[in-house]
């Protein structure tokens, strides 16, 4: 059990003593390790612009639901008010003197 311990704590000081990076397969390999660590940090930062995009498209998506829902309202007071019946309501309690014509609109053409 000893030699077992011994042989992981000399692993652990080769490995982070940094002797492991001055041996012949690292030193051969540099170039490859170096592009693997770029692509990995690019992943990494794609994944976190992607996730902030995300949230960003969601909360445009509420605001664009809520938007629809306040357009629809304005829309259907804006029919309410706009009813015949609804417009003689408003002339009557403001006192103006119009009345409703049974007779047809005419036409003047050239």
């Amino acid at each position: 059990m000893k030699l077992k311990f011994d042989n992981i704590r000399k692993s652990f000081v080769h490995v982070f003593g940094g002797s492991v990076l001055t041996e012949n397969f690292f030193l051969r390999n540099m170039r490859f390790i170096l592009v693997v660590v770029l692509i990995m940090f690019l992943f990494i930062s794609h994944r976190y612009t992607v996730l902030q995009k995300m949230s960003e498209i969601e909360r445009l998506e509420r605001v664009l639901k809520d938007a629809r829902y306040e357009s629809l309202t304005i829309s259907s007071a804006l029919t309410e008010a706009s009813r015949q019946g609804e417009i003689e309501r408003r002339v009557e309690e403001a006192g103006l003197e119009l009345k409703v014509t049974n007779e047809p609109v005419y036409h003047i053409g050239k």
